[in-house]
């Protein structure tokens, strides 16, 4: 499975122009190797949907948990998107690099007090609250500041999204957000809206991931458009955005069949803009946050295979030099990938093998039953689609160090994350 910016020269896999084999050689393996040119592009893609639908009137949010650092953070601000962070760490590497606090959207379940000041400090955009406690936490702060927070409430809108029971958060049973269903939801808007330090200006709803039809988001239109008209009919309260979260899925096997932004916002926003009519509510501003789906297709993870172990009429192992390390998310939702041998490319895939990791535990795979060509050790393998929640979620378990990663460019490579040293691994060790 291939991706248009990946291609096969002299038995040889290229991303972006560039020969993995000898990446591989240059700067070492594991490796994350993200094509700066796709991501660009795709970026674009996401601008341009939304602009189609809605004009200036919509606003495309990176959500920056997928993959963060701060050469990500600068080609998003060069690209003129926004984004959303979940947590001081990736606030603070953002504005690192300048990005405009007004075009930053604070999420998360638990923000802390520290990441709360932090985040006023800055002047962020948008704090998407999640519960009552936040709401007077930073309720409380802002008044200290002599400001008034803009705010966005999480709603959990009780649709179902068609996914994996693993990362859907739209349901009343989600640790995230607030219910529509038990009446919450319209309480914590009547509590925050007679409060000095805050500014209710938007409605947020994510309803999961991975999700290949538009159906989902038709249903979270319908519900926070009828919440957004009885909280002005009711409360007073004139709600002027509109945020739909992410969760557009992407191609990790020849069976996901993602949508194209344009064709996915030009269903969406149209029904969004029926709905208004129907309802007399004006078409709010509109916020979507992709995240995966921006990065993930991008970026391919390089190897080197270690051992091949054949264990007669069970299976064949072949093991590699990183694992739940750099890529943890088989372990956690036995995610399924597409791998290929980077050096002998072009020959059929006439194995079927468990690509493991070398971590000390029977859970670090990568993937099971996969087609692979004949491997032998000092290979080069290929992991597709892992620029989202690859180094994002990395770790050092066993003390393994953390990879580094590279973006390529018209065949051109660069590093922008170094690979971790053992120094780096007891730098803080006391």
């Amino acid at each position: 499975m291939l991706y248009p910016n990946q291609t096969i020269k002299d038995n040889c896999l290229y991303i972006g122009g560039a020969n993995t084999v000898e990446l591989a050689k240059e700067y070492g393996t594991p490796l994350y190797v993200m094509d700066e040119d796709m991501i660009r592009e795709t970026c674009r893609e996401f601008k341009r949907a939304i602009y189609d639908g809605v004009g200036e009137n919509g606003l495309v949010l990176y959500a920056s948990k997928a993959f963060s650092c701060r050469a990500m953070y600068r080609l998003v601000r060069e690209e003129g998107l926004g984004i959303d962070v979940v947590s001081g760490g990736e606030l603070y590497t953002a504005m690192k690099e300048n990005f405009p606090p007004e075009k930053i959207y604070f999420h998360g379940n638990n923000k802390t007090a520290d990441e709360i000041e932090l985040a006023l400090s800055y002047g962020v955009g948008r704090f998407a609250v999640d519960n009552k406690e936040e709401l007077f936490l930073l309720n409380e702060l802002s008044v200290k500041r002599g400001v008034r927070a803009k705010i966005s409430f999480r709603i959990k809108p009780g649709i179902d999204a068609h996914t994996f029971d693993a990362v859907m958060t739209g349901q009343i049973d989600s640790k995230f957000g607030v219910a529509l269903e038990n009446g919450e939801a319209f309480e914590i808007m009547k509590t925050a809206a007679a409060l000095p330090g805050i500014e209710v200006v938007g409605v947020h709803c994510h309803i999961g991931s991975q999700i290949f039809t538009t159906e989902p988001f038709f249903g979270a239109v319908d519900v926070m458009v009828d919440f957004i008209a009885r909280l002005r009919r009711e409360l007073s309260i004139d709600i002027r955005e509109l945020n739909l979260g992410g969760g557009y899925g992407i191609k990790y096997t020849e069976e996901d069949k993602p949508i194209a932004p344009a064709e996915m916002f030009s269903k969406v926003l149209s029904h969004l803009k029926e709905k208004c009519e129907k309802t007399g509510e004006p078409v709010p501003r509109v916020l979507i946050e992709p995240g995966r789906s921006i990065v993930a297709a991008a970026g391919v993870t390089l190897y080197t295979v270690g051992s091949v172990k054949t264990i007669k009429d069970v299976r064949t192992y072949v093991s590699v030099d990183g694992g739940m390390t750099d890529n943890p998310r088989y372990a956690l939702y036995e995610s399924r990938y597409t791998a290929t041998v980077a050096n002998r490319a072009s020959e059929p895939q006439s194995e079927t093998i468990t690509l493991a990791g070398r971590c000390c535990e029977s859970g670090d795979l990568i993937g099971k039953d996969m087609p692979l060509q004949k491997t032998k050790a000092g290979d080069i393998l290929a992991v597709f689609s892992t620029g989202a929640y690859n180094y994002s979620m990395a770790s050092n378990y066993n003390r393994v160090p953390r990879a580094a990663t590279v973006f390529v460019s018209g065949g051109k490579s660069r590093e922008v994350i170094r690979r971790e040293s053992y120094e780096d691994i007891i730098r803080n060790d006391l």
